[in-house]
């Protein structure tokens, strides 16, 4: 494909205007609406090629997910899209103010492997809701689901207006040669760097969303059974694959010996026959052999069984962890959790703030003091009290990290503002031209401005 061709006819395709009006934009949202739900099958076979992902988990964490967010920027668009009148200072009467949003145009959207559905088509609702075109670019790791992808979009849109783009590192890299007016990046903070070096060429805003090791505190007070069901859904949830899953705990070690006992309950509740036959397996072979290998930082005390063939890592619980070994150095991204023990609350805080900022982080408890210190001394991109993963499921609020862990946020309408830029507006009244601001100044004009300026 030729992608400076294709770029040049989205930038003419939006030039025209066509993607401006509400009515074009709701229709087009209105369109892939229909497209997820009558594909829906195609989606879960995909899937289930791809990651043996059942689909239950399909729908709640991809198609489920992208249909509520189609539903939300459906009702609310037209509200979004309204100039926003602002109040004017009277030094510049007489005059309206306004803001006006006006869409980016051109948006290049790169998606990563782990929730290829969402994490592709989530951005895409906000390029449409916006009015850009866009290039989509799913990531060739879950190569199923990236072509159903491109087939479901190509039936629906123009390539003029929506386009997608398959394959690997090459097609990656001469994207990034092109100028785009927008570039939404998700994946790695090492590929969000190159993409960011790419788009610093151009001058090209950028979203990135990263990753990290976000961590999860569990102190004496909490629910400990609620505790340990609620991290093992985090854990478990796509094998471990999600860019928000608690990477490690922090266990007040008062309660460590309750805790192991009631995740054991938990994993047990969640596979009542014990053979995990339809949880998710591991992207790849070389994914699989690096968390596999994972394993050999702590002692192993419950799962961490591993079938080679399906990819296969067992949800494991890890102790006995040293914080310089080899799974405390690196986004884990899969099901296993390294237990750190702890006594004083300082231990957990002073340890994650002396790291990069982590695109998540989870605390259990029921001491509103233990939740002000953490929520004063911690930096985080976003997260859960008493709870995890959950916080990303929602449009009311954005999703977005901070610092090593990414750059704006998107769901709901912050998508909207993503690919929006505001224009600030005063509309100034002809009929009287008050002449304080002209040449020749005086002492007269400087005590009227001073008046007014202060």
């Amino acid at each position: 494909m030729n992608f400076r061709s294709l770029v040049e006819r989205q930038k003419n395709y939006f030039e025209q205007g066509s993607t401006r009006s509400l009515e074009f934009r709701i229709s087009m949202l209105r369109k892939l609406q229909s497209a997820v739900r009558n594909h829906e099958v195609l989606f879960n076979e995909a899937m289930k090629k791809d990651m043996n992902k059942c689909p239950s988990e399909v729908y709640m964490t991809e198609t489920g997910m992208v249909l509520e967010e189609l539903s939300f920027h459906i009702r609310h668009l037209s509200r979004w899209m309204r100039d926003k009148r602002v109040a004017t200072p009277i030094a510049q009467f007489p005059a309206k103010s306004f803001i006006s949003p006006e869409p980016y145009g051109v948006a290049l959207i790169m998606s990563p492997w782990n929730y290829p559905i969402q994490l592709c088509l989530e951005p895409l609702i906000g390029a449409i809701s916006a009015g850009c075109t866009a290039v989509v670019k799913p990531s060739a790791y879950a190569p199923a689901t990236s072509h159903a992808i491109a087939q479901v979009l190509r039936a629906v849109y123009p390539e003029e207006y929506i386009a997608v783009v398959e394959g690997g590192r090459e097609q990656n890299t001469a994207l990034l040669e092109e100028k785009f007016d927008y570039i939404f990046f998700t994946g790695s903070p090492a590929v969000g760097r190159l993409v960011m070096e790419s788009a610093a060429r151009h001058l090209t805003p950028i979203t990135l969303e990263l990753g990290g090791k976000s961590p999860v505190i569990v102190d004496k007070t909490a629910n400990i059974k609620v505790a340990a069901r609620r991290i093992a859904f985090g854990k478990v949830l796509n094998a471990g694959q999600t860019c928000v899953e608690p990477d490690y705990l922090f266990i007040h070690a008062d309660v460590k010996d309750k805790f192991i006992k009631w995740y054991q309950s938990a994993l047990q509740e969640f596979f009542p026959d014990g053979t995990m036959t339809d949880m998710n397996t591991i992207i790849n072979d070389k994914h699989f052999e690096r968390v596999s290998g994972l394993l050999k930082s702590g002692k192993i005390v419950l799962g961490g069984k591993v079938d080679r063939e399906r990819r296969f890592v067992e949800p494991a619980l890890l102790d006995e962890i040293s914080l310089d070994s080899p799974i405390m150095q690196e986004e884990i991204f899969g099901p296993i959790l390294p237990m750190i023990p702890y006594t004083d609350i300082c231990e957990c805080t002073d340890y994650i703030v002396k790291h990069p900022k982590p695109l998540a982080l989870y605390l259990f408890t029921e001491d509103s003091s233990v939740e002000k210190h953490v929520l004063n001394k911690c930096s985080f991109g976003g997260g859960c009290i008493n709870d995890t993963i959950i916080h990303i499921a929602t449009s009311n609020m954005g999703f977005g990290g901070i610092g090593n862990s990414g750059m704006g946020s998107y769901h709901g309408k912050k998508s909207f503002d993503t690919f929006t830029h505001y224009r600030s507006i005063v509309k100034k009244s002809s009929w009287l031209d008050l002449p304080i601001r002209y040449r020749p100044y005086s002492k007269t004009k400087d005590k009227i401005l001073r008046f007014f300026l202060k």
